[in-house]
């Protein structure tokens, strides 16, 4: 993974964790936005270097048995 990738998820757990002890309405609205921001940013970021999406890699169980099914045969 790229440092830049490793250093946006590092960013957002941390974020993750303010968010969840946040105190006040306030706080938590703006953290909520800042983990949006940082969630947008390592999206635009895995687009940029030609990740696969979430819907690429997720087959459905038919397709999981038959891709399994095809590497015993």
């Amino acid at each position: 993974m790229a440092p830049h990738l490793d250093a946006l998820n590092f960013r957002l757990s941390n974020e993750r964790v303010r968010l969840a002890n946040a105190k006040t309405v306030a706080e938590r609205e703006l953290r909520a936005v800042w983990v949006a921001g940082i969630e947008k940013e390592i999206a635009a970021e895995l687009k940029f270097i030609g990740a696969p999406t979430l819907d690429e890699i997720l087959m459905s169980d038919d397709e999981l048995l038959a891709a399994l099914t095809e590497d015993t045969q």
